[in-house]
């Protein structure tokens, strides 16, 4: 007897699945605050950074590899997306690449590890943001 192995994988994950990320990709910059336990305190500590690589697609399996220089160093976090700990995540900047993985950003220093804006999502963005505010503005 043959059992559909993704159907069943989907049917298990469904219920992890977060959907309140916004949509972004490698080369954007993003800013994830995550909660920190510390002791009996939580915490949210934000980590910016350049999305170098995304895992596993889309389901909630998914994670994300962000890239930051901190001091001078260079320094690499991965982020389950389906991690209840994700607080939220912002995209601050888009940025233009045109591979999936973005490791070679690792050997780069200084202003030749920058990427190029994406304009039109950018701008894609901006617009939608106004299209929100005038929309509870008026409504």
């Amino acid at each position: 007897m043959k059992y559909n192995k993704g159907a069943i994988m989907r049917s298990i994950e469904q219920p992890y699945v977060r959907d309140d990320h916004p949509e972004f990709e490698t080369g954007d910059t993003i800013r994830v605050d995550y909660k920190v336990v510390e002791g009996s305190r939580t915490r949210i500590q934000a980590f910016e950074g350049v999305v170098i690589a995304r895992h596993n697609g889309r389901g909630a399996r998914s994670s994300i590899t962000v890239r930051k220089v901190s001091s001078g160093e260079g320094v690499e976090r991965m982020f389950p997306l389906a991690s209840p700990l994700i607080d939220k995540i912002v995209v601050v900047r888009r940025g233009r690449s045109r591979r999936s993985k973005l490791y070679y950003l690792r050997s780069l220093r200084g202003k030749a590890a920058r990427l190029k804006t994406d304009v039109a999502r950018q701008e894609a963005d901006r617009a939608a943001v106004r299209a929100a505010r005038n929309a509870e503005k008026n409504g």
